[in-house]
């Protein structure tokens, strides 16, 4: 009987998660959880073989849920499940071990035999968004100049941006500089649009 966790902070898809993987055998779900704090104390108390995380839940992300579950509760395997299936996400979720990531929109015949293939030790990932990860390439931008630049697209002002990371405004203006410059972009909202839709914040 595989062990089932299912995080996802939207109530609806979380209880047709749960519902749906119930209808199969050999699937038991013995967690649900609204946000990634919970997910992660679900997880460590009722230790599932699969953890299907959200990647954007509330808290920590399913990716960085991924990551803890990893050096917490390595047997415990991960598979990011999204509406926001960009090349970057892709790849910050391989890179932390996560086994599966997969669109929301993939059928529930799909859904299951992922669940079933990343539990006997396999991997999955949608092919569409693995193309489309080969083409994107890495990110231009360096780790700070992507956190100043995931701060500057919530409309955060360089003073608000300079308190939050600990540096000086002329510091934050230097990155937001250079992230604009490598992205071939007119202004730091801009420069924030195009890495996001790339998965680079």
């Amino acid at each position: 009987m595989t062990r089932i966790l299912v995080a996802d902070d939207e109530h609806l898809i979380r209880d047709a998660i749960a519902g749906l993987l119930e209808l199969e055998d050999g699937f038991e779900v013995v967690g649900r959880a609204a946000s990634g704090d919970e997910a992660l104390a679900t997880a460590l108390r009722v230790r599932p073989d699969v953890a299907l995380l959200d990647l954007q839940l509330p808290g920590p992300d399913g990716i960085e849920v991924a990551r803890r579950l990893a050096a917490e509760l390595p047997d415990c395997r991960c598979v990011i499940v999204t509406s926001h299936g960009r090349p970057g996400y892709l790849k910050s979720a391989l890179a932390v071990g996560v086994r599966g990531f997969l669109p929301k929109t993939v059928s529930s015949r799909t859904f299951a035999d992922v669940v079933r293939k990343v539990a006997g030790g396999g991997r999955y990932v949608d092919p569409e968004l693995a193309a489309e990860a080969i083409s994107a390439g890495d990110s231009p931008l360096s780790p700070r100049e992507a956190d100043i630049l995931a701060l500057a697209r919530d409309g955060a002002p360089v003073e608000e941006i300079a308190r939050r990371v600990s540096l000086s405004r002329g510091t934050v203006r230097n990155h937001l500089a250079a992230a604009i410059a490598k992205l071939d972009t007119a202004n730091r909202h801009e420069a924030a649009r195009i890495a996001a839709q790339h998965g680079w914040i």
